[in-house]
């Protein structure tokens, strides 16, 4: 594992989700090396999506930007070392067919 202590930059989570997701990083990367953050990912966001249901999604890495929607309750931002790892279980806001019907198109616009 990296040297050091997880460190929690932003999260709207339980306290006993935060302490799975922390638990669950130290395990991955004793299973896998730094340089593999896709198959740390990965065994992050499958054990959530047995744990808590489908629907999560996992990103590691030492440099990477985000802008997500995130359902509440379901949102971890923590690094370990230099190693970030995003955790959130997405959301949308699906709009009513009679809401997109009011969206103008493109061609609407322009005309």
């Amino acid at each position: 594992m990296l040297e050091g202590k997880a460190v929690v930059n932003e999260t709207d989570m339980l306290e006993t989700m935060q302490q799975e997701a922390l638990q669950l990083a130290a395990k991955a990367l004793d299973l896998f090396d730094v340089t593999e953050p896709t198959e740390i990912a990965q065994f992050i966001k499958k054990d959530f999506d047995e744990s808590y249901g489908a629907g999560w999604q996992c990103i590691v890495g030492t440099d990477f930007g985000s802008f997500v929607t995130h359902s509440q309750g379901c949102f971890i931002y923590f690094c370990i070392g230099s190693l970030a790892f995003l955790l959130f279980r997405g959301a949308a806001n699906l709009a009513t067919s009679a809401e997109l019907n009011s969206i103008p198109t493109l061609e609407a616009v322009n005309a």
